[in-house]
């Protein structure tokens, strides 16, 4: 038999480990190839490319994100072929599988939960006698009839083959994230997770993980991220693997973990804090909400105290960044109390805040529940809310209003500084600020545009405009630090209209040649020639004194000199600031 394995990835970056656990745990038996590709892949280059590969059977790993498409390529690939067997496993053809055997006849076969060892006994079937009810956890049609088998027992684990050593992987590791399991299953039952309906957590041979850890390393992977529901649920093996992979990193590469920060104990933290080389870490801490009442609802433990000290401890620390996740939608989670949830959580400046929205996952407690809250959703995946009886959908709109503008302005830490200027001293909270903008932005239909670094600041500048802030000179200030300082080249045309003039600017530039030390000790250990003044910097006067803002957080009202300097050699850009009372004021004709 020719069997192909195949995923429709969100991302090219994107691999699925689900193919190659597949792979590997048939091997040697059977000789199975991977086949990826992306959502955004035209259907009938897929399937023009499975067509190729001739394959008697394939396999397709199901997503929420990835399932309309693949029922696309499904379909089209018995019609060229019918002969074909198709078999679907994957989470999201896991439960309601009958509503599964009827909406894709053309499956031949769907495999039931953990799929190694029920997709290779099959594959023993189909190339032997067909005795198809002899396989456990698997779904499919006889003579017109349903057969669904029960799941089986769960597999061991310590005894499963390593789903690295493809060789027709290694030129892409260093291209792709790589994807990596230490355990499966969940402590907990948060009721719109399907990691809670699996009782109990399982681990994998630990020996096994840090030699394929070592591998990967050496074989040039550069991000790994463990799949881990909770990576730290053992608190002694979450510090076995830490301190391997402190002890046996490789530069470059970065680890990621799915961490339930208010079980962290302070001393892994320190822990952390005194050994991890910065950037070789990064958190991921689902919060969800800080309603206890709600979270009680969905049957989630969480000490939102104990997190925020585990976060802010992280933070402190300088070595690790995170990211922490907020679902909107939850049952009782109205606009109001969304609203305390953000800020409570925005307050802890992670490097990362994804707003997500609620959905009604098959299987889980919540989507089996929904009738109770009133709960409306979409009919086909992803299953995100709509409304509840709590969160009309006009509610649910703005909410996106405030996640598009998260998404462009924090996350992506372009304009850090004005953000940070705006909530502390213009806004009444952060959420106020993401939600005015964000209806604006909607107003003015530039969701539906494109649109460069400029043009974000020119819209953010333009609704400013129209808040007509008394302070508007000192927000343009921040804007013009964070355009100038996240740029790695030197601007041709910033995006504000009139900068300082010419002669002004030389005139700033003559007395810095002069006499270096009027723009500080930093400013004087560069040297820097009149050439590279003149063709490498960027000067700006800015209404408040910059320097002493960013050493104390007082914002005094006196200008300063700005000056942002892009060395090319190193790609590293520089900024300089002193206030204008250091240097001879140039005389305004």
């Amino acid at each position: 038999m020719n069997i192909v394995v195949s995923t429709l990835n969100a991302k090219y970056i994107h691999t699925c480990l689900a193919l190659r656990c597949l792979k590997a745990y048939a091997a040697p038996e059977y000789d199975v190839q991977m086949a990826e590709y992306t959502i955004k892949d035209p259907a009938m280059n897929i399937v023009t490319d499975l067509y190729k590969r001739n394959p008697d059977v394939i396999g397709f790993s199901c997503y929420i994100w990835n399932i309309e498409e693949t029922i696309k390529i499904v379909q089209m690939m018995k019609k060229i072929n019918p002969e074909i067997k198709i078999i679907l496993g994957g989470p999201e053809v896991t439960y309601d599988v009958s509503h599964w055997l009827d909406r894709i006849p053309e499956a031949d076969f769907i495999v039931i939960g953990e799929g190694e060892e029920t997709f290779k006994q099959l594959l023993d079937e189909l190339h032997g006698e067909g005795q198809f009810d002899k396989v456990s956890g698997l779904a499919y049609r006889e003579n017109g009839e349903k057969k669904i088998s029960p799941q089986r027992n769960k597999i061991d684990l310590r005894e499963m083959p390593s789903p690295f050593r493809f060789e027709e992987d290694r030129e892409e590791l260093s291209k792709r994230v790589v994807y990596i399991e230490t355990s499966r299953g969940c402590p907990f039952s948060c009721q719109f997770c399907l990691s809670s309906i699996e009782v109990g957590v399982r681990y994998f041979d630990r020996e096994k993980v840090k030699d394929d850890i070592r591998y990967l390393m050496k074989n040039g992977a550069r991000t790994i991220k463990f799949v881990d529901r909770t990576f730290n649920i053992s608190r002694s093996y979450a510090m076995e693997m830490f301190q391997f992979l402190i002890d046996e990193r490789v530069p470059g590469v970065v680890f990621q973990f799915e961490i339930t920060a208010d079980i962290m104990r302070p001393e892994v933290i320190q822990f952390l804090n005194d050994h991890a080389p910065a950037g070789l870490f990064r958190f991921e801490i689902g919060v969800q909400s800080t309603n206890d009442s709600v979270n009680e609802l969905v049957k989630r433990k969480q000490n939102f105290a104990k997190l925020t000290r585990t976060v802010t401890m992280v933070k402190e620390g300088g070595k690790i960044d995170q990211h922490l996740d907020l679902i909107a939608g939850l049952p009782d989670e109205n606009y109001d109390s969304f609203k305390n949830t953000f800020n409570d959580v925005f307050a802890l400046r992670p490097e990362e805040l994804q707003l997500g929205f609620l959905k009604m996952l098959r299987g889980t407690g919540l989507r089996l529940s929904a009738a109770q809250h009133n709960y409306q959703f979409m009919d086909q995946a992803p299953y995100e809310i709509l409304s509840n009886d709590v969160l009309p959908f006009e509610d649910v709109v703005r909410i996106k209003q405030v996640e598009d503008i998260l998404e462009k302005y924090w996350n992506d830490h372009r304009t850090d500084e004005t953000i940070e200027y705006l909530v502390n001293h213009v806004y009444n909270t952060p959420f106020d600020f993401f939600q005015l903008f964000g209806t604006y932005w909607d107003e003015q239909g530039w969701s539906r545009i494109g649109h460069q670094l400029e043009d974000l600041f020119r819209r953010l500048h333009e609704y400013l405009n129209t808040e007509r802030f008394d302070n508007l000179s000192i927000i343009e200030g921040f804007m013009k630090v964070d355009y100038l300082q996240n740029q790695k080249h030197k601007p041709r045309k910033p995006w504000w209209d009139e900068g300082v003039e010419k002669h002004i600017r030389s005139h700033y530039y003559q007395q810095m040649l002069e006499a270096p030390e009027r723009m500080g000790e930093a400013f004087v250990q560069e040297q820097f020639s009149e050439k590279e003044l003149y063709k490498h910097t960027v000067l700006e006067v800015l209404p408040f004194d910059y320097e002493y803002y960013k050493q104390t957080g007082e914002l005094i009202e006196k200008p300063s000199l700005l000056l942002v300097y892009y060395d090319q050699k190193v790609g590293e850009t520089k900024v300089y600031s002193q206030p204008t009372e250091r240097f001879e004021l140039p005389v305004v004709s």
